[in-house]
């Protein structure tokens, strides 16, 4: 309808939101959530993730069990290991030059460094597949060429170059923006366990968890994501189906005196980056 103009490029806003709906779909077929055979599952993972958003199955499904395995414990978790940002002040402390000024600035620079998530989660999935079984290479491998084949092709057959270009960045943009502000409310600011904690399922499991309140709209947003600890204990009930747990949950946590952390998204992120803002305070000083 408005052809190769300008007003193209606002197609990238619902595009992205398109993009992180798939995103979640794609967690859910990680988790058997969709299917009730592993194999349809990890077709529907390859096609939703490589295929349709560059985004490699292998290798989030391996990164994401092992964050399952041990939520926002360090040095078993990879969602709290070191990279660009620091989620403790021992991390933090190792940085030098100007990861360090990051660090310190970490608070105010996430939702802005959240623009180049989408490309990170495509670039981690290509570095992914070094070392890996043949089988996986070429399958994996061929999806992600063939999404981005078509990608690059489609918006620079359909616009000019500077048209294509900026669609591309918008796109990509707000896809991570949107991904990773939902994953945002999930673990940070909340109970990391010491190397000497053992902590039961239930405990690891509740304790480094937060639920968004929100209703139909925190659903569609959030994937789901928004009844993190019900995922969290039972995570290959389907998406929909967290609602209905969260009731015993909540009255189970209860009965055993367990905190549960239930929050609005806007404290729920002052929360998260209180603390992102608290690790960073002696780089500052």
């Amino acid at each position: 309808m408005v052809g190769a103009s300008w007003w193209a490029v606002l197609l990238a806003v619902p595009l992205a939101l398109v993009s992180t709906r798939r995103a979640f779909l794609g967690h859910d077929a990680g988790h058997r959530q969709i299917a009730a055979s592993p194999r349809v599952n990890r077709l529907l993972g390859l096609v939703l993730g490589n295929l349709g958003l560059g985004l490699g199955y292998g290798w989030w499904n391996d990164k994401h069990n092992r964050h399952h395995a041990n939520p926002n414990h360090v040095g078993k978790d990879p969602d709290v290991g070191e990279g660009v940002l620091a989620w403790t002040r021992e991390q933090a402390a190792r940085r030098r030059g100007p990861g360090a000024w990051v660090i310190a600035h970490q608070a105010w620079l996430f939702f802005p460094l959240l623009l180049l998530e989408g490309v990170n989660l495509q670039v981690n999935s290509v570095l992914y597949l070094r070392g890996r079984a043949r089988r996986e290479q070429l399958t994996e491998g061929l999806l992600l060429a063939g999404h981005l084949a078509a990608y690059l092709g489609l918006a620079f057959t359909l616009l000019t170059p500077g048209k294509a270009v900026l669609f591309l960045a918008v796109h990509q943009g707000l896809f991570g923006l949107h991904l990773g502000s939902a994953f945002a409310h999930n673990h940070k600011g909340m109970a990391m366990p010491g190397p000497d904690d053992r902590w039961d399922h239930l405990r690891r499991q509740v304790l480094t968890s937060r639920n968004v309140r929100g209703g139909p709209v925190a659903d569609y947003l959030l994937g789901g994501l928004n009844y993190q600890i019900e995922h969290h204990l039972f995570p290959s009930v389907a998406r929909p189906h967290l609602r209905r747990l969260q009731p015993l949950v909540r009255e189970h946590c209860a009965r055993v005196g367990l905190p549960y952390a239930e929050t609005g998204a806007y404290a729920s992120y002052r929360q998260a980056l209180a603390h992102m803002n608290e690790v960073g305070a002696p780089l500052r000083d």
